[in-house]
């Protein structure tokens, strides 16, 4: 579960890995998801999200999460961009990894 604090500090640009639980069945299980952090959306009502977004296997995937779903036990902030000129970082989708490392000034 996330606080209000931290909350703050999830703003676009930012490349995160968070951690969620996975029911299989009658197992569960936890698993992470590293990406960029493209969209936030509605603030911090009960039904806001963030949008993370990565590159895997050569494919762009896209998670929306909600803030303050129990699912989420943990995000990691793994770096911050220098600066972010827009709220919405949909144009990344476009560009290469190695690209949006150079827009976003993150390191590799």
């Amino acid at each position: 579960m996330l606080d209000k604090e931290f909350v703050k500090k999830l703003r676009p640009g930012t490349k995160v890995k968070v951690w969620e639980r996975i029911k299989e069945g009658d197992k569960e299980r936890k698993s992470f998801f590293v990406g960029i952090i493209i969209a936030r959306k509605h603030g911090t009502e009960p039904g806001a999200t963030f949008t993370v977004r990565s590159i895997i296997q050569e494919v762009g995937v896209e998670k929306v999460y909600p803030l303050w779903s129990p699912l989420i036990t943990k995000v990691d902030i793994m770096g911050t961009p220098k600066r972010v000129r827009r709220s919405k970082l949909y144009f990344i989708r476009d560009l290469s990894g190695k690209k949006i490392h150079e827009k976003l000034g993150l390191s590799i």
